[in-house]
């Protein structure tokens, strides 16, 4: 694909990142409104008991009816979230072949206090992609909402966590595996965790349906 649409996510799915890494220039929404039941402030792990989520607390407007620019929501730091996120990686992760390797990359995002949860989300794609991933991507991002984009592929569904359209992605080894089985299109920072260096190339190979 050319041009990729994409929501900024909390270390989206792997699906998200097949979308970026196959792209030749990734556009990433800066105006649109604050969803719930996305990836923006959710993230999918194999934990010990099987799938586990974990959630950014957002502040709410009071207003139940007022739309609010994704941009503009704030993260709650009244809850501890980011030392219960840091310490499920670790739990979960600990055993997993390449925690070590990318630890000192995760860590200080759960130790610097971020006020916006977009700002949070950008910095957690820098470590991602950048840091782990070692690519350097032709970003940029929108200045107004695009509601039917055009000569650019949306893959905002993707950010979409009870989306019905599934991607039947190649399984690759996980911690947990042995309990419960594949599970298919968890978070990113899953398959860092486990293929480490050969995470890009097995993003590079995988085939994607966004339609």
């Amino acid at each position: 694909m050319q041009k990729v649409l994409l929501h900024p996510s909390y270390f989206g799915p792997v699906s998200q990142f097949v979308a970026m890494v196959q792209a030749e220039k990734v556009i990433f929404e800066n105006e649109d409104n604050f969803q719930k039941q996305t990836y923006r402030n959710r993230m999918y792990i194999y934990g010990a008991n099987g799938k586990l989520q974990l959630n950014i607390p957002v502040k709410h407007t009071g207003n139940k009816s007022q739309h609010q620019k994704y941009k503009e929501v704030r993260i709650e730091n009244d809850f501890q979230w980011q030392k219960q996120h840091w310490k499920s990686l670790q739990t979960v992760y600990r055993t997993s072949p390449f925690f070590e390797f990318y630890e000192d990359d995760f860590a200080p995002l759960y130790y610097k206090k971020f006020e916006y949860l977009l700002d949070f989300n950008y910095h957690c794609l820098e470590v991602g992609l950048e840091e782990c991933l070692q690519l350097e991507l032709d970003v940029s991002k929108t200045e107004e909402y695009i509601r039917n984009p055009e000569d650019v592929t949306d893959g905002r569904i993707l950010a979409e966590a009870k989306s019905k359209i599934k991607h039947d992605l190649t399984p690759y080894n996980q911690v947990f595996q042995d309990k419960f089985g594949y599970l298919n299109d968890l978070s990113v920072v899953d398959l860092i965790f486990n293929e480490g260096p050969n995470a890009l190339n097995y993003l590079k190979q995988q085939k994607l349906t966004l339609f």
